[in-house]
């Protein structure tokens, strides 16, 4: 048996984790063995990379290391950990949720490339971890969706608005709106399931974004 893969992907505090958790909790009731997994593993040899570029290892902008060789960072990780930590359980379950994904290093690289590159280099993209790499490909992509600026309210908060713990990804706002675009030009094009996090300028309470994610994803026969 191999599960599905539901992959839940959106701008950096827009609310992944929580979203994550609630719907493990709502499948489990329901009966089903669910499985997780967070992306990246920070704290695992396996993300000794990411964590070097995130940290500004490798130059304090996210454009110095360019989106073909950032992607190899994530996918590695997710390559390590797949073989060590989770595939047996992925195999086993009815239904596995991955906090960030593959599809992160569509909206967070494509933002480095112009806008005119990003289907080459989503079909890369896919071919290279998917085909190449042997990870499973998601059956359903949720796409939280949220604003800049709402996201960066967030993101004050987490930080207790000390920006110097911020990555080289948080601390651009440039970067961040085009990763904002990539987002929504892969949700179009792939067919993600957009959730709205926000509402008249402000942002939903995680119950009313529980229930729109568990509509759309009921309606496309995912759950």
């Amino acid at each position: 048996m191999t599960a599905r893969l539901i992959a839940i992907e959106g701008l950096d505090g827009s609310g992944k984790e929580t979203q994550t958790k609630l719907l493990r909790q709502f499948l489990e009731a329901q009966g089903a063995k669910v499985g997780s997994i967070s992306f990246p593993q920070y704290g695992e040899p396996s993300a000794a990379l990411v964590e070097d570029y995130l940290k500004g290892g490798f130059g304090e902008n996210a454009a110095d290391v360019n989106a073909y060789a950032a992607s190899s960072f994530f996918a590695l990780d997710r390559l390590v950990s797949y073989l060590k930590k989770w595939r047996k359980e992925f195999e086993s379950c009815d239904v596995f949720l991955a906090d960030r994904y593959v599809t992160s290093n569509a909206i967070h690289q494509c933002s480095k490339l112009p806008e005119s590159e990003w289907a080459a280099f989503t079909t890369w993209l896919f071919e290279y971890e998917y085909k190449y790499l042997g990870l499973p490909r998601p059956n359903h992509v949720v796409y939280l969706r949220l604003d800049l600026a709402a996201s960066q309210k967030l993101l004050e908060r987490r930080y207790g608005g000390d920006v110097s713990q911020r990555d080289v990804h948080e601390r651009d706002l440039a970067y961040l709106e085009r990763s904002r675009c990539a987002a929504e030009w892969c949700c179009s094009r792939f067919n993600w399931t957009p959730v709205e996090c926000t509402s008249n300028n402000a942002l939903r309470a995680r119950e009313d974004v529980h229930k729109e994610l568990l509509e759309k994803l009921s309606l496309e026969g995912a759950l």
